[in-house]
Parts: C-alpha cells; structure tokens; sequence
C-alpha cells in the first residue's frame, strides 16, 4: 500500500506535536498522520460534513449567538452555513471552498427569506425558485427556470431534496456517451476568479481550507441525475446506470476518459490561481458501499474507477501540496486497499455501523495509509436515538480510537440531518471539548 509520492511517518505513542496549535497546523499534522495538540474538527467544510440548516439556528441560540436566519449554502440536502462566531463557539478548524454552483445549478447570491417545511425562516438564494404540488411536496427547478420540468422534490414535511430523475427513453442504437458528458466542459474564467476569491478568504481566516472544484466524482449517483441541467440527456436514471456499470462499460469507460482530460486541464487551470492556499481536495463522492457490502467487486473497482481516480490523484500529488479526499458510504472494508491504491489521502465518513466497518480494525489495518475524516458518531442511530450519554460515550470512544497517532479529523458520519434532537448535537460537541480541554 505504500505510495511513492507519499510516505507516513507512524509515530510512536510518545510521538507528538508539543505545544498550542492553530487550527491549520492541527489539520495539517493530522493529514500527515502526526498527533495535533487535540482532535481537530470539522463541521461545514464539505457537503458531505455538513449540519441541516434547521440544526445550525438551533446551535446558534443554544450558544446565545446573534438571532438571524440561517443562509442555505446548498438547499440539495438543505446544509446551513456556520458563520464565524459559531464556528469558534464549536471550535470548528476547517473552512469549506464550496463549488461556484449549487447542486440546482444556481449561485448563491442576493439572499431572500424562504420558509421551510416547519415554518423556521432561512435565507436562500435569490434564484431558488419553488412551487407545491397537489401533495404540498415542495418542488425544485434547475438554474431557477420554471420552463423547466423540476429537478428536485422535498415531500410534505420532509427536510431536503431528493432528485426527480428526467431520464427519456433509452434506445440502445442512438445511445450516445457524449449525452453523459454535457456537464463537463473547461473552467471560465468567472469560476477561476471564484476560486481564486475564496481561497484567499477562507486561508485568511487560519483555518485549514478543503475545496470542492468539481468535475472529478466518477459515476457519482447524486450526480447522474444531474440536477442542475434542465434536459439532462443519456443514461440519468440511478437504477440504469448501475446496470451500465456492468452491460455497458465501454460506454461507461468513454463518459470517464473524457471527464477526466476535462478535470486534469481544469486543475491545472485551478492551481495556478489557488496555489497552495488549500490543504484538502474533495475529489470524489461517489458511494460504493451498502450497509453489509459494495455496490461492485474489487475487480470492477480496480478496472472501471481507479485507472482515472489513480490519474487525478497522481496529478494533484505531483502538481500540488493538496491531500485528496474520498467519501464512500456503507461497508468498503474490502475497497480501502484499492482507494489507497488510487492514491486518496482521506476517507470519509467512515461509517462505523456499516458490515465490517470496525473503528479498531480500520485504526489497525489502515491508519498508516489513510486519514479518517468523519466517523466519529453514528448519525443514523446513536445521534438520532441514543441517549445524551450514549452520545457523549461514542464520541469519546471514537476519538480515542481514531485519534492516536493523528490521522483522525472528527466529523459525524455524514451531514447531520434536520430531525436530529439537538440536544444530541450539543451532547456530541460538548464530549469534544471535554475531550480537547477546551472551555
């Protein structure tokens, strides 16, 4: 598993960082699989280590922060963004390089109130547009145009969007693999600007700084559907396209090889604006596992993904000081070896609860090769239905599994969502600043 552009240095227990570190250094010593100071952590950096917009209004008056609606940095699974004194009320280290667009094609930008499901008001987007359907679901409409057959659908009291999938009719004879490639296409020059904007922001405020540039996920199933096109064309329907993972490959293969010139020149495009001023590259949020196993085999993972996922990886390695990180739900104990292969440097979310997915076991067999970002309470049962000790017990565990020898940044295992008690989410924070030392 060891990797030529990268060697772990696996400390000994009595290896570590001495003294007080800012949050970029603590982020930076745990990538590098050193001890920080304390457990670093991350909420809000990615749209996969994310707090539902309901739960962040909830935090701030837990906190006794200002009262003022909360702004929906991606309305997909309805993610709140966590301003600056939360931030340091959580002790949050990381800061978040978000895509230019949302998951509905539109920018954030001009803020206006909306209301969700529950009556809580948040700010959104200007461009977000909605309407009800005779259900009272709540719909969605790609780059905000009513023209357009909706791309997104929150059920009556539900919390966020799941996708409507636009698929036309397949005939086998006009199957075209460029349909599968429309949205993937060279960087402008606004985006560039974007980029290049926010990364200065977001070094600037100490913190270690992830970024999501997009166009490097292959096969990412909250993608196919493509949300943010108005007539998405070729394969769109998730059930179909996993089929074509195995009947159509060599259309599966052409989609991927022209995504993946598109994303090496795009990051060339990309690294000479941002340079070193990010630590971290969300590369791939593509699920291969299930709660008791893989959506495919090794063999398939090692033929169809990694010959491009290993490409990009080695380019970011080779061109930049950037890690690579890979989220993954469910039970991918058996695909580690090849992620590491591939070259991903971090693996998220870590689901615990999933077959296989024993925090000992990965600690044990993987920890020299690979960051574990996320894992660090289970949010489909103990954060949702323990008991405040039952959280306060996990996290703790957790933490001292995961945090010996570095290579642990603390996130839950995936977004924590909307219905999730707060004083739940206030348990797991207040176990960490137990565990930090912090006040």
């Amino acid at each position: 598993m060891n990797r030529p552009y990268y060697k772990n240095n696996w400390q000994t227990k009595d290896e570590h960082c001495e003294g007080s570190m800012t949050s970029k250094e603590r982020i930076v010593a745990a990538l590098k699989h050193q001890q920080p100071d304390r457990i670093p952590i991350d909420f809000g950096g990615t749209a996969v280590t994310g707090i539902h917009v309901k739960i962040v209004a909830g935090l701030r008056d837990h906190y006794g922060l200002a009262r003022r609606p909360v702004k929906v940095h991606e309305p997909y699974q309805m993610l709140g963004y966590i301003e600056e004194d939360l931030k340091q009320a959580l002790s949050i280290d990381v800061e978040g390089v978000y895509p230019e667009e949302t998951m509905f094609g539109f920018p954030n930008e001009r803020w206006k109130q909306w209301q969700l499901n529950d009556g809580l008001e948040v700010l959104v987007s200007e461009q977000l547009t909605t309407t009800k359907d005779a259900n009272g679901d709540t719909l969605i409409y790609p780059k905000g145009d009513l023209s357009a057959p909706a791309s997104g659908r929150m059920p009556k009291g539900g919390f966020f969007f799941d996708s409507i999938i636009r698929q036309d009719p397949i005939d086998e004879e006009t199957l075209d693999p460029r349909d599968n490639m429309e949205e993937f296409s060279a960087i402008s020059d606004r985006t560039l600007d974007y980029f290049e904007r926010e990364a200065i922001e977001k070094a600037g405020t100490g913190r270690a700084v992830i970024a999501t540039f997009g166009g490097l996920a292959f096969g990412d199933i909250a993608l196919v559907p493509a949300p943010f096109l108005k007539h998405p064309k070729g394969i769109r329907d998730i059930e179909e396209w996993y089929v074509s993972t195995l009947t159509r490959q060599p259309y599966i293969h052409e989609v991927f090889e022209k995504q993946c010139s598109v994303a090496i020149e795009n990051l060339a495009n990309i690294k000479a604006r941002v340079g070193d001023l990010v630590d971290a590259a969300f590369v791939c949020g593509t699920d291969f596992g299930t709660q008791w196993s893989t959506f495919c085999s090794v063999d398939t993972y090692k033929s169809l993904y990694q010959p491009y996922y290993k490409r990009i990886n080695d380019w970011i390695h080779l061109n930049t000081t950037w890690k690579t990180f890979k989220h993954s739900c469910g039970s991918v104990i058996t695909l580690i070896p090849s992620f590491i292969d591939s070259g991903f440097d971090i693996l998220n979310p870590v689901q615990c609860s999933a077959a296989g997915m024993e925090p000992e076991q990965l600690k044990r067999e993987f920890g020299r090769d690979i960051v574990f970002w996320g894992g660090g309470v289970d949010t489909q049962k103990t954060l949702m239905f323990g008991s405040v000790d039952d959280v306060r017990t996990e996290v703790m565990r957790r933490c001292d599994i995961f945090g010996k020898r570095g290579g642990f940044v603390f996130n839950a295992v995936h977004n924590i969502q909307g219905n999730v008690p707060l004083k739940n989410v206030v348990a797991m924070f207040e176990a960490l600043k137990e565990e930090n030392g912090v006040k």
